[in-house]
């Protein structure tokens, strides 16, 4: 269905994209995660025409992005994009209208998933009384209200309590069971887990891993360790045959060294605490991501410290029209003020002098501003996703 081939996006300042590929098949959830500023939400832009790749190729069915495909995808991004002052049922209608949905039609929609989120007495509500976790559950239904065949979901769990995760949960199993290819975009890797058929990790705007969850889980099981205890268990991430330690209060998930044996690791932590659970097991996804990303930040960290960091970030352009504007700015206030207080010791300057000096550097000023406001943008955008 979705066909991502060697996409790039460049900014003045770094690579937010480097170079990922991967396919989202129909009827399965593909889980796009990452540290936050990996990258992603610039590669869903991308899929989603909002920006576009500066190399690489994004395919729909085997087609280029055109207006005949918008209305096949559905987009729940991360951040709140409702009009506040509206109300609920009138502002899911509107974006159905935007996707050639007819009123009626588009109206028992509505009422079918306000029913199934347990919104309708909340129909009349203007968007901005509603809470955090409505306001969630009213983008969702926007982004599925015109049957989407590509649903793309930006940490579609924020602000949702428990009973409301577990509900849509059981609605992304059934829109993948209707055969919809669902893009999965988070930082929260329990969940990923749990949801996803594949994974594509990324970092650094590099894709650093991908497969299906099981395979990857096979990959980095061999030395997997869970413990239940009783006690300080504090030591264990500093015994010398553990590689990678997370820890909880009475709980631990340990990543061994190849060598060592159960029976070498009983011995040595039976005498400090109570041991009430030991099995070797798979890894968690939480685990997997903390090895590859952590791994590869120390890599990044000790390439540093020698002189020879290998990152995605390229040097800094300085901007000649933004230092030019800058001197003028100050050259010219200096100018202004320079003139008003002449103007105040000497009755015999003109007042329109000085006006015409002080307008100088009021539109100096406005010059400088907008060049650094445009200049925030860009470097503001390098660490998306």
């Amino acid at each position: 269905m979705l066909r991502v081939q060697n996409i790039r996006k460049e900014y003045a300042t770094v690579v937010a994209v480097d170079d990922i590929s991967f396919d989202a098949a129909g009827g399965e959830i593909l889980g796009l995660i990452g540290p936050n500023g990996a990258g992603k939400t610039t590669t869903i832009r991308m899929i989603l025409n909002i920006i576009r790749p500066d190399h690489g190729n994004i395919t729909f069915d085997g087609r280029q992005f055109d207006e005949s495909i918008r209305n096949s995808l559905g987009y729940l991004p991360e951040e709140r994009g409702l009009y506040r002052k509206n109300k609920l049922l009138s502002t899911i209608l509107y974006f159905a209208r935007l996707k050639g949905i007819s009123a009626a039609e588009g109206k028992r929609r509505a009422y079918e998933w306000l029913k199934r989120f347990d919104l309708l007495n909340y129909y009349d509500r203007k968007i901005e009384e509603l809470s955090k976790g409505n306001q969630q559950k009213v983008q969702f239904i926007i982004s599925i209200l015109h049957d989407p065949r590509l649903i793309v979901l930006d940490e579609p769990f924020s602000g949702l309590d428990p009973i409301n995760q577990l509900l849509l949960k059981d609605i992304l199993f059934e829109l993948k069971e209707k055969g919809k290819a669902i893009i999965f975009s988070t930082h929260q890797m329990e969940q990923a887990e749990k949801l996803c058929d594949r994974i594509c990790l990324i970092n650094r705007g590099k894709m650093v891993l991908s497969g299906t969850l099981s395979n990857i889980k096979q990959r980095f099981g061999r030395n997997s360790v869970h413990l239940e205890f009783a006690g300080d268990g504090s030591f264990l991430k500093n015994l010398p045959f553990v590689r990678q330690a997370t820890m909880y209060k009475n709980y631990a998930e340990l990543v061994l060294h190849g060598t060592v044996t159960s029976q070498q690791l009983l011995s040595d932590i039976t005498p400090h605490i109570e041991v009430r659970k030991f099995e070797y097991v798979e890894p968690s996804l939480n685990s997997i991501f903390l090895e590859v990303v952590g791994g590869e930040e120390a890599t990044v960290k000790n390439e540093s410290e020698n002189h020879a960091e290998k990152s995605v970030r390229i040097p800094v352009k300085r901007n000649p029209e933004f230092t030019r504007s800058a001197i003028i700015t100050v050259v010219s206030t200096i100018l202004a003020l320079v003139m008003i207080i002449a103007a105040l010791l000497n009755p015999e300057i003109s007042w329109l002098t000085v006006l015409i000096v002080v307008l100088a550097a009021l539109i100096s000023l406005y010059r400088f501003m907008r060049l650094r406001k445009k200049q925030k943008g860009d470097q503001s955008r390098q660490g998306e996703g």
